[in-house]
């Protein structure tokens, strides 16, 4: 599954500003507002469109790319001067400790270059752009892909380019959006130092292709597939342009490359297989194929004529491994029909929604954990778990949409922390003996703010709040889980874009804190009976652009109704939210307890307002998010993430900004740290992102202190 994140030039009046700084006070403390400082060499935009410390890092596991697939474990890449995973480490703690850039001087932090991928959209990409790219630091050099999956080499000193690759995708191959979150690298244990492609970096495409080139050259892997590529489609079934993509990295662990795809929402029950296959890094062979309806069938691939099980949840996002046990975690989403649940099998009911567990060894699923039962909401898993070691048991930590956070054992998916369940939950007039009366939920930390109410109702004028009371007076809403409807519209809250997302969450390890930014506004959606959808699946339409995001009656063919989605439920006038601010916020949680240290908007009303007119306000509303953070033993955090186009240093103490910079496009990205020569950096991909209405550019920025 995908999302859809909810549009950002819809928000504040600058007429707001007293009602405004009423609801933009942090839960637990109260934060300085994020205007850029005086000290900030970036204080005007461009003209453009303390706690325990109970979890520890670790010294072995996660996904390793030093080796090649043997018995046992092989050591890891390890993150301080390089940043050589996606999630910065192997355990995707998205931790660092380096520690020249500080609390104290960070203030000073100047631009150290800026590189352009010189990846626009044309032709008929055009509004289908949302990069969130995220580089690797390996050496000297930056390796990192496109928005349309151009891989490209970059000093990470100065930022000037080694080589580029061009895989030649077609603007045809866009599902929602032209999206590469980042690639993967693997060292051949049999190779030497200077051979070909002793060192390759690995990328998924939006076509459904594996890409292996030389990490020095950029020349294609002539051992790997057929001149460096692996063909996704095989046993998928009809090449649908736009319906399968890859848009996260690869995990490697024990010399597999793990990977799922994207399956676009909304269209089809008999939809691409969400087939997890893995593939050897030197020879690009199938190695296994997990097939969550048909798992030893499939386990070498389908017969000839036959594909893997059509319509089955998917992994769309990054997946996290522990080399030591040779187990890959991966977060997998709904059935290819949202909204619809009666026709599922038995297998996607059991597996839906769930972090799944494979030895890699095998292709084998070891254990899972479900976080929603009978998943009508897609409220699919997008966030990268984390491992770490959470009171002396290896542990891996889960976030999801619904905003819950859940610990479990590594080994075995038990519960480390409490998980409760809701009981007696509505269960609707559509399918009332398909929904789940009971959901489970973490009792050890929850993002979920409470049940929505009808004086939270809100607009920049009476009026249209009066407008927004009404449309939720209409709506069916019983809180939390309201079950999908067809008579009227319901409110469902959290909507799917979080609690947390694909930018995931941030551990600093020695201090104990876990860091999260997410999302908090409800959709307003309504099932749309059959006879009254107009759009065709993708696989009926004369081009594969004809619909974007989930929106007006997408057709969800094969089951009774096709589903119209508000997302971020906004006044049909002027764009408004119709819920009060913030929309977004970041927080800091104590891993000892699971409680809040402090939680804060993350978002300024600079760039929004009514009717798309940006309000100039630097109040801290709290806006939309997508993107991560990173986090430092300088006690610092950096992230963009929000619709605002800044990029921020936070101390992870107070959550107080300590510095901002102003981007010349969205941020919507994970951003990275690094050490060359001695010198930090600190850098964010700004390529901005069409469903976060956030401008697009190509963008590649870092920063350093002023060298002495």
């Amino acid at each position: 599954m995908t999302y859809t994140p909810v549009p950002a030039r819809c928000f504040i009046a600058a007429t707001l500003a007293l009602t405004l700084s009423s609801f933009a006070m942090p839960a637990v403390a109260q934060s300085q507002s994020d205007v850029p400082s005086a000290t900030s060499p970036a204080a005007s935009e461009p003209q453009s469109g303390t706690a325990s410390q109970d979890v520890s890092a670790e010294d072995t596991g996660g996904t390793t790319t030093e080796e090649a697939a043997t018995d046992g474990p092989q050591p890891e890449m390890t993150v301080g001067a390089d940043w050589p995973y996606y999630g910065g480490d192997a355990r995707a703690t998205r931790y660092s400790p380096l520690s020249q850039i500080t609390r104290d001087n960070v203030a000073k932090l100047e631009p150290a270059f800026t590189y352009h991928t010189q990846d626009l959209p044309e032709g008929s990409a055009e509004g289908k752009y949302s990069p969130e790219v995220t580089p690797l630091k390996i050496g000297d050099d930056l390796l990192m892909c496109s928005a349309m999956n151009i891989l490209i080499s970059v000093d990470a000193a100065t930022g000037e380019e080694n080589w580029r690759h061009d895989p030649g995708v077609a603007n045809e191959a866009i599902p929602y959006g032209a999206t590469c979150r980042g690639v993967s690298v693997y060292r051949n244990p049999d190779a030497a130092e200077n051979d070909a492609c002793a060192l390759r970096v690995i990328e998924g495409t939006l076509d459904a292709r594996l890409i292996a080139v030389d990490a020095r050259t950029g020349e294609p892997c002539a051992d790997f597939g057929t001149d460096g590529a692996v063909d996704l489609w095989d046993g998928v079934g009809e090449k649908v342009p736009g319906w399968y993509a890859v848009t996260a990295p690869p995990t490697i662990v024990r010399g597999i490359i793990v990977t799922g795809a994207q399956v676009k929402d909304g269209q089809a029950e008999d939809a691409p297989s969400g087939v997890i296959r893995g593939y050897d890094a030197v020879t690009g062979d199938l190695a296994w194929a997990w097939d969550l309806a048909a798992p030893d069938r499939n386990r070498n691939g389908p017969a000839e004529g036959e594909t893997y099980t059509r319509g089955t949840p998917n992994m769309w996002t990054a997946g996290v491994a522990d080399e030591e046990l040779g187990y890959v975690y991966l977060p997998l989403g709904n059935s290819s029909v949202d909204y619809y649940g009666s026709n599922r099998s038995e297998a996607e009911n059991q597996y839906a929604s769930s972090l799944v567990a494979i030895d890699v060894t095998t292709g084998e699923d070891v254990w899972h954990f479900q976080t929603v039962r009978r998943d009508v909401w897609d409220y699919d898993l997008g966030s990268q778990a984390t491992l770490l070691d959470y009171q002396g048991t290896p542990a891996v930590l889960l976030p999801s949409k619904q905003g819950d956070i859940y610990i479990l054992n590594r080994e075995t998916g038990e519960p480390l922390t409490p998980v409760g369940e809701l009981t007696d939950l509505p269960t609707g007039e559509v399918e009332p003996d398909f929904i789940s009366e009971t959901q489970p939920v973490s009792e050890w930390h929850t993002l979920r703010k409470d049940a929505l109410e009808e004086k939270d109702m809100w607009g920049f004028s009476p009026i249209d709040q009066l407008w927004c009371r009404i449309q939720f007076r209409r709506a069916n809403y019983d809180g939390f889980y309201t079950p999908p409807s067809a008579d009227k519209p319901w409110i469902q809250y959290p909507g799917y874009n979080g609690g947390s997302d694909w930018g995931s969450v941030a551990v600093d390890t020695d201090r104990g804190i876990l860091i999260a930014n997410y999302n908090d506004v409800p959709n307003y959606n309504q099932l749309v009976p059959r006879d009254q959808v107009t759009s065709k699946p993708i696989n009926e339409q004369q081009g594969a652009s004809e619909g974007g995001a989930e929106g007006a009656a997408d057709p969800q063919a094969g089951s009774p109704y096709g589903i119209a989605v508000n997302a971020g439920w906004r006044n049909d006038v002027t764009g408004v939210p119709c819920t009060r601010p913030p929309y977004g916020g970041i927080r800091a949680i104590d891993m000892a307890t699971g409680e809040t240290l402090w939680d804060r908007p993350l978002g300024t009303a600079r760039r929004n307002g009514p009717f798309g007119i940006p309000s100039f306000l630097p109040l801290d509303i709290g806006t939309p998010n997508n993107g991560g953070a990173v986090v430092t033993a300088g006690g610092l955090i950096f992230i963009a993430a929000a619709t605002d186009n800044l990029f921020r240093a936070i101390d992870i103490e107070t959550g107080e900004t300590l510095w901002s910079s102003v981007l010349p496009a969205g941020g919507q990205a994970n951003p990275i740290t690094y050490e060359v020569d001695g010198r930090q950096y600190v850098m964010v991909t700004a390529m901005g992102h069409h469903f976060m209405e956030t401008p697009v550019g190509d963008e590649v920025m870092a920063w350093a202190l002023p060298e002495q």
